[in-house]
């Protein structure tokens, strides 16, 4: 009875009742280890107490709506190393007191708008090595606390201001080993980028991709001038909708080989993917036309100055044979049918 008795206590003193088979759960640091254990859901039966919630290194590839449901005051979840390809939005919006959201290393493609809504208190969120080849527009509402947002190691080539605008209390972004495109839609996060450094924010910068003669360069040290010749920038939604597809389609001709939406950047960007055939046969017409009149007007001057220097010959022979002998007297007079002539 007296062994059974500590090794009650000692049980009591590392793990929490209603703890899941394969987790260690510990009351003092309210903490439950459910790491390497094979998991493809998140596991039930979790004590509402705890504030830590490890999950890395395990199967895990859906997460339910209601799977945090019964364990409202986490602080800390860690989802790192595991299988998920997408995350439901609200699937997290029990957790009011979250602060950390590890969601690195594993198979996300994109996040849903409104994703992370109701994490009033999140503060590090971190998607960095995943798959995402586009984010939203807002990760949700109540999420304007956020500090510190990862999404290296990624396939992202454009990202939205308005969702950076939307996190006014950034201190640190990291961009790293993402394919971004350099052309037009990433002007916003060249402007954004560039605010955020002047007010002390904290970032590893963004490297060009694309188009081929920016690869490598920062975009920061992309002249403005380089953007300038895009077309006027519309709506974000627009842009992601028809209104991009309609500048592809229009530069196929030109430039049939960039189908992809990142190539197809420098073709919806640069003033020559936007032939305009009747615009052009205006022009021409209207140079042709130019250079005709020109030309007649250049021949009517020709002949006038034929015209004006015969004429003037003739009155200097004029003025020669007949006036010879009055010529000393003869200045004024000779020179005032002279200047009459010209005039």
């Amino acid at each position: 009875g007296y062994w059974l008795l500590v090794c009650s206590v000692i049980l009591l003193a590392h793990t929490a009742h209603s703890c899941p088979e394969k987790c260690l759960c510990y009351t003092a640091s309210k903490t439950a280890d459910c790491k390497n254990r094979g998991f493809t859901e998140i596991p039930a039966r979790l004590p509402p107490e705890i504030q830590i919630l490890q999950l890395q290194n395990n199967r895990i590839w859906r997460i339910n709506q209601n799977a945090f449901t019964a364990t409202p005051l986490l602080k800390i979840l860690d989802l790192s190393n595991n299988s998920l390809s997408s995350v439901a939005p609200g699937a997290f919006q029990k957790l009011r007191y979250l602060q950390v959201l590890n969601l690195t290393r594993n198979l996300i493609h994109y996040i849903e708008n409104k994703t992370f809504s109701f994490l009033p208190r999140l503060k590090e969120l971190d998607l960095s090595s995943n798959s995402i080849i586009r984010l939203p527009e807002t990760f949700g509402n109540s999420t304007g606390n956020i500090t510190l947002l990862s999404v290296k190691h990624n396939k992202l080539q454009k990202m939205e201001r308005i969702l950076l605008e939307s996190l006014p209390n950034l201190k640190v972004v990291l961009f790293k080993d993402n394919p971004w495109q350099c052309n037009c839609n990433i002007f916003g996060m060249k402007l954004w980028l560039e605010s955020f450094l002047y007010r002390g924010g904290i970032s590893d910068g963004i490297i060009c991709s694309a188009p081929g003669i920016r690869k490598g360069k920062e975009l920061l040290k992309v002249p403005y001038e380089l953007f300038g010749a895009c077309p006027l920038r519309t709506a974000h939604v627009q842009l992601a909708s028809g209104h991009q597809h309609g500048f592809e389609q229009r530069s196929s001709p030109k430039h049939g080989h960039h189908g992809e939406p990142g190539d197809g950047g420098r073709g919806g960007c640069e003033p020559k993917a936007r032939p305009r055939p009747v615009s052009l046969r205006h022009a021409i017409a209207t140079v042709v036309i130019t250079g005709v009149v020109c030309g007649v007007v250049c021949l009517m001057m020709l002949a006038a100055a034929v015209y004006g220097c015969a004429y003037a010959a003739i009155t200097a022979k004029y003025h020669k044979e007949h006036l010879a002998p009055v010529r000393q007297h003869g200045t004024p007079e000779e020179k005032e049918p002279f200047e009459s002539s010209l005039a």
